[in-house]
């Protein structure tokens, strides 16, 4: 399956790009999401366990299954006052 994954703040700055194709094996989850967004770009490395992946409009664990018609994004941890 092609998934298109919307990337923000850091993500998006080591990608180069808001929005980024990523092909899966069909019946995949967010941490095989997760390793194929760090193979294609080595940058996410350091951040990748703390990415905030949504699927839909929920947030996902590693366990969650990815389906190719549900949007995808990727938030990197915030912090601030």
């Amino acid at each position: 399956m092609k998934l298109n994954v919307k990337l923000f703040a850091r993500a998006k700055d080591v990608a180069g790009a808001d929005t980024v194709e990523v092909e899966l094996p069909d019946q995949s989850t967010v941490g095989e999401l997760r390793q194929a967004l760090t193979e294609q770009f080595p940058g996410l490395g350091p951040i990748a366990g703390s990415l905030l992946i949504a699927v839909g409009n929920d947030y996902a664990d590693d366990f969650t299954p990815l389906v190719e018609t549900l949007d995808v994004a990727c938030f990197p941890p915030v912090s601030g006052g």
